[in-house]
């Protein structure tokens, strides 16, 4: 039986897209097991599925001063170690790798053990963790064509992001039920990440009020940063993070406030869903979202607004500006070339599969 070891961690965009790949995997045969680390939000979202989990010792590679940097490099070989008995004892076929921190260690052991590997690279520009796995790997997808020039022209392939079918198949009538909306008011979807975004979660709340006048809102505000204090707004919901019904919410939303992470993105683009976005500030990030919100805004997908120059006035009048405008939104992202970016990554494993 072929066998394929998926990995990636930190943050749910490190995992969503290797979960969009598994009924696919599991129609071509493929055995899947899964290494992340020991309690990141990857395990909690692989747990549903079935599938062998194996953590392992992680450290985040950090471009600053941090104490944590004398501490994390151990971590950082000790996940190498387990992560090469694990290829030995697994024997997998081929590695695919996400990203995070967490995936070094994989894929350097993967190499060591000459196992083909392919890499995902979400952003527009390669983050650190796959700067230093991008030598070590067979093949590189990526999401933008502008990415392309910054990848080995001889690994780099233009594949998009797997996006899970079942965000395609959402039902607007479960999330009317599920959040008790009307089917009369709009629906506004705001996301912050997996973990929240404070100053989102913020401006959002300061505008409440005035935005229930005309919408209704659905907020996944991230872990911890429930605010039991806005409960009593008529049209207002608020969620730590939904899975299962996530789909639903998707359905029902006319317009969406969202981060900038590339696999977030690339799933309004394949909703068609009107959109803000407001990227994390290069003062907390690389810039990558900004990159990414760059490049949708350029294309006729989005309305960015910069995270430093957010105010309650100004997300107002931009949410006005963007559900005025909806359908110019719309038919931009429809008349994109989206490209069918599970089946080319399942063609590309088991091509590499078939070499090995």
């Amino acid at each position: 039986m072929k066998r394929i070891i998926l990995t990636g961690g930190g943050t749910a965009g490190h995992v969503t897209p290797n979960i969009a790949l598994i009924p696919g995997l599991t129609e071509m045969g493929f055995d899947i097991h899964y290494i992340g680390s020991y309690n990141g939000i990857e395990k909690k979202l692989i747990e549903e599925f079935d599938i062998p989990y194996y953590g392992i010792s992680s450290g985040k590679l950090r471009r600053y001063f941090d104490v944590k940097n004398l501490i994390d490099p151990f971590k950082v070989l000790r996940g190498y170690a387990q992560a090469l008995k694990l290829m030995k004892s697994l024997k997998p076929n081929v590695i695919f790798s996400k990203g995070g921190f967490v995936a070094v260690p994989v894929v350097l052991a993967a190499k060591r053990a000459k196992i083909p590997i392919i890499i995902h690279e979400s952003d527009l520009t390669p983050g650190l963790a796959n700067k230093i796995c991008i030598p070590s790997a067979t093949k590189v997808c990526c999401n933008f064509p502008e990415t392309l020039d910054y990848l080995p022209k001889e690994k780099a392939v233009l594949t998009g992001s797997p996006i899970r079918k079942e965000l395609l198949s959402g039902n607007k009538l479960r999330a009317l039920e599920f959040c008790q909306f009307t089917s009369n008011k709009p629906t506004l979807l705001v996301i912050g990440g997996s973990s929240g975004a404070a100053i989102i979660n913020e401006t959002i709340r300061g505008v409440l009020p005035e935005l229930l006048k005309e919408y209704q809102v659905i907020h996944l505000c991230g872990k911890g940063k429930l605010e039991p204090s806005f409960d009593h707004y008529e049209g207002y919901i608020q969620f730590e993070y939904v899975r299962k019904e996530l789909n639903d919410l998707f359905a029902l939303a006319d317009l969406v406030i969202s981060r900038a992470g590339a696999n977030a993105i690339y799933e309004l683009l394949a909703l068609h869903k009107p959109n803000i976005l407001i990227p994390l500030s290069a003062n907390a990030s690389r810039g990558d979202q900004i990159l990414n919100a760059n490049s949708f805004e350029s294309q006729g997908f989005s309305y960015v607004m910069q995270e430093e120059s957010l105010s309650n006035l100004k997300l107002l009048d931009a949410i006005k500006d963007v559900y005025k405008n909806r359908q110019k939104y719309i038919a931009a992202m429809e008349a994109s070339s989206q490209m069918n970016s599970i089946e080319t990554i399942l063609q590309l494993i088991n091509n590499i599969t078939k070499e090995n």
